[in-house]
């Protein structure tokens, strides 16, 4: 995997001769040497790592199962797992800027990312023994397991994302950031491409090719076949995480003990807040990122929701629905690298964000009986195809917007980590990614919030889908207002 990634790191851009040797060596965007390809690729590779857990457990495969066979009341279980991860933002706004002081104050990166691996592959594992009823882990249990790995997600970003600068050059970190996004939907898409095959179609369907019963013993009528996602993605995670740990270079120690760097790192925090009229551009950014990116959040979470509610689509259409989103997603890491690169970041957020809020007006003007907002007779019309999903023009057309949604809001987030590498200063890169995360997770009730609040006030779904675009327009707004030039870091 390494060596076909590394294939796209070719023709390395800026070099410069080292004194007293032979060789030159290629620089980093913070002026340091930078990483071969091999150390890019395995950064990028960290994405493939990572990734699944989002696809498999808070979008398409466990957070259903939790809300509705879990709880046993979706109503219920969504105010729960709404309760969850608000709880974890908390603790990820409280800490992430903190942790990336710290990480800027002591230097290496690859200890914490260590450690909060140590701390989410255990906890993802046990995701097996969540059972309905009383035949395995509480309700509350569960809630703290993914509480537990939702913060070290978060926190391995936080560090991962500072190391992007340091890696790879100025010209390249586009291109790099792209890449470790396109390679975190494929590796998701090669794992649900997998449990649909082995555990989900067999007994559904009768093709040759799947199998007749699920593999493993694996039994449907206890869930397994949702509650084995957690343990997949436990082992995903161990393994693809050890290209990083061991060929992409750390940035330099400063040998400071942990007691000093926290000291140091809660002093750089305050110190950064009390100069925010210095990084006031980075304080727009963050701001504006802060609304579109939970505006993104929601239309992923609720696209299927909204799908299951207008088209009545089922468990097999929703992982189907998700396999063919992740596909799409994959060239949206790479467009969102290439607009990056050839336009810039602040140009590319722009025109992801607006390709997103263009898709999200189609997205709602569909449903069985309207095409576009325009009426379509559903009682006359014959299914595009035989198959169990997907048969009727308006669910193919949703379908076709949605794909498009995908891979503006994949672009959107490689733009925007590229965008902070640009503009953050290189000395305090770390800290500043870690307010990049609680600019992301901070406020994440707000989509949720707005979707159920408009909901029940219009008694319409698709007005509660289409609040969105309030979230996408504010962020949209904002950074029409950013600079993209580097600010100077202020001791």
């Amino acid at each position: 995997m390494v060596d076909a990634v590394e294939k796209g790191l070719a023709n390395e851009p800026v070099r410069v001769q080292v004194p007293g040797q032979a060789s030159t060596q290629l620089l980093s965007a913070t002026g340091d040497a930078a990483a071969d390809a091999k150390g890019q690729a395995s950064w990028a590779l960290f994405e493939w790592a990572r990734n699944p857990y989002v696809i498999l457990i808070t979008i398409y495969i466990f957070s259903p199962y939790f809300t509705s066979t879990v709880v046993g009341d979706p109503v219920r279980g969504q105010a729960i797992w709404g309760n969850i991860n608000g709880i974890a933002g908390f603790f990820i706004a409280c800490l992430g800027p903190v942790l990336g002081a710290i990480a800027d104050t002591g230097g290496k990166r690859k200890p914490w990312i260590v450690f909060f691996i140590a701390l989410m592959v255990p906890a993802m594992f046990a995701l097996w023994w969540a059972m309905p009823g009383e035949g395995g882990l509480s309700i509350l249990s569960i809630a703290a397991l993914i509480v537990l790995i939702a913060v070290a997600f978060e926190f391995s970003a936080v560090f991962h994302n500072s190391m992007l600068p340091a890696v790879a050059p100025h010209e390249r970190i586009g291109f790099l950031s792209g890449l470790g996004l396109a390679l975190g939907n494929a590796g998701a898409l090669l794992i649900l491409c997998f449990m649909l095959w082995a555990f989900m179609l067999p007994g559904a369907v009768p093709w040759g090719f799947v199998p007749d019963q699920p593999l493993f013993g694996i039994d449907a009528l206890a869930h397994e076949n949702s509650r084995i996602s957690g343990p997949i993605v436990a082992v995903w995670l161990l393994v693809f995480s050890l290209p990083l740990l061991l060929w992409t270079p750390d940035v330099k120690g400063a040998n400071v003990p942990v007691k000093v760097a926290i000291r140091r790192g809660l002093g750089s925090v305050v110190g950064t807040v009390r100069k925010l009229k210095h990084y006031r551009n980075i304080a727009i950014y963050l701001a504006a990122r802060m609304f579109y990116n939970d505006g993104k959040t929601a239309v992923l979470v609720f696209g299927g929701v909204y799908a299951a509610g207008v088209f009545g689509w089922n468990a097999l259409t929703l992982t189907i629905y998700g396999i063919v989103l992740s596909v799409f997603a994959v060239g949206g890491g790479f467009f969102g690298g290439w607009l990056d690169d050839t336009f810039g970041s602040k140009r590319a957020i722009l025109v992801s964000i607006g390709g997103t809020c263009v898709g999200l007006i189609l997205a709602v003007s569909i449903t069985p009986t309207e095409l576009f907002f325009l009426p379509y007779d559903a009682a006359s019309a014959e299914p595009v195809w035989d198959l169990p999903f997907f048969a009727t023009l308006p669910e193919l057309m949703y379908l076709i917007v949605v794909l498009i949604v995908a891979i503006c809001i994949t672009a959107a987030y490689a733009n925007s980590r590229t965008m902070l590498a640009r503009i953050a200063p290189t000395a305090k890169m770390s800290e500043f990614f870690g307010i990049y995360a609680l600019s992301g997770t901070a406020t994440a009730f707000l989509g949720p919030l707005l979707v159920g609040f408009a909901t029940w006030l219009f008694q319409s779904q698709r007005i509660g889908f289409a609040s969105i675009l309030l979230l996408l327009g504010i962020g949209l707004a904002g950074m029409l207002f950013v600079k993209e030039e580097r600010a100077e870091a202020v001791d």
